[in-house]
């Protein structure tokens, strides 16, 4: 059986939550059901450490360059998306992912780098609450929904901020896999929002 790659990416301050939640929904649909033919892995320019944006450290499965080929790349948010915002390296590669990967999403103001590139352009998105207007002003095409935690636009997805990321994934998982599959996974990680402030 060939294994579908869904591809997380890490850079310097990334936004701990927005790769984090995903990671834990994918991983725990993928390796409690590996018959589903899907594995997760975290990617990054290179294999040293990543330091989040709030101090957390983490460490990617393999690099960029070296990954196999992607079936859903997902673009986490925070303040380390700045800097990409204007890096044409950046940009071109997501522009060539575009071309060969099935699935983009994104995750809070991840959304904003996916629009540098003109991956949204025409299209309904979303981003982090802060960050909505500057999508817009990004790229003055997006219809911004301002009220979604994510939008799923065929072969784009975009989800507001941190933890909105979760139900992208779950999103994804029912997408992917089917809704009792999702519904197992929300199950299985006891996701069941009920803030209590």
């Amino acid at each position: 059986m060939t294994v579908k790659t869904i591809g997380i990416l890490l850079f310097e301050n990334v936004e701990e939550l927005d790769a984090v939640g995903p990671w834990e929904v994918l991983s725990y649909w993928t390796l409690t059901h590996p018959e589903d033919g899907y594995e997760v892995r975290m990617l990054a320019a290179e294999l040293a450490s990543v330091t989040a944006a709030k101090g957390l450290r983490l460490l990617p499965d393999t690099t960029v360059a070296d990954a196999p080929p992607l079936e859903v790349l997902i673009y986490p948010g925070g303040q380390g998306t700045r800097p990409r915002l204007a890096d044409p390296a950046e940009l071109e590669w997501l522009r060539s992912q575009r071309e060969t990967v099935p699935l983009l999403a994104s995750v809070c103001t991840g959304a904003l780098v996916y629009a540098a590139a003109g991956i949204l352009a025409g299209r309904p998105a979303t981003t982090h609450w802060e960050s909505l207007d500057y999508l817009g002003e990004l790229d003055p095409s997006i219809r911004v929904d301002r009220e979604a935690r994510f939008v799923d636009d065929g072969d784009v997805i975009t989800s507001a901020g941190v933890s909105a990321g979760i139900d992208m994934a779950l999103h994804l998982v029912d997408r992917l896999a089917g809704r009792e599959r999702a519904i197992e996974v929300r199950r299985g990680i006891q996701y069941d929002p009920q803030p209590p402030v």
